[in-house]
């Protein structure tokens, strides 16, 4: 027998597959249907639905819900922690690949946004355009133009 967490507004339910079947469910169109469960009838209507994200819109008996479904893999990806998102920002800019630099286009003590750019890396007869990865300030400049570069070496530190 399955498991579901069903998350309905944010308020998480238990429910398994045996108890979803109890319900007895009429299809009255694409988006329509009529629910029974304990001789209660419940009008629902599919608003959207996004399958890869397991969640629906509905609307019962003119209320309207955002549902979440996690099934038993969803749960134990969750339970061992591998949703955690790493908020943490990476700062420092290292080489993306061995090269020359061709030009430093930021100071120590400026300040830079993400995205903007902020070195010129000489690679595979290629320049790349290398950015800021988040907000800052540039606090050390750890190269030179014309300097060679490892792949994971240390150009930019920013605070």
């Amino acid at each position: 027998m399955k498991t579901y967490v069903v998350s309905v507004n944010d308020e998480e339910i238990t429910v398994n597959s045996k108890e979803v079947s109890k319900l007895n469910i009429v299809k009255d169109s694409d988006e329509e249907y009529h629910i029974l469960e304990d001789n209660k009838k419940y009008n629902a209507k599919l608003i959207s639905a996004n399958f890869l994200e397991k969640t629906l819109k509905v609307e019962v008996n003119g209320n309207s819900y955002t549902i979440a479904i996690a099934d038993e893999y969803d749960q134990m990806v969750k339970k061992m922690g591998l949703l955690a998102v790493n908020t943490k920002k990476e700062k420092n800019i290292n080489a993306p690949m061995p090269g020359l630099i061709l030009d430093i286009l930021v100071t120590e003590g400026q300040e830079v946004k993400e995205g903007e750019q902020v070195l010129v890396l000489s690679a595979m007869k290629m320049e790349n355009i290398i950015t800021a990865p988040s907000d800052g300030v540039v606090s050390v400049v750890n190269v030179a133009k014309d300097d060679a570069v490892e792949k994971g070496q240390l150009l930019i530190e920013i605070a």
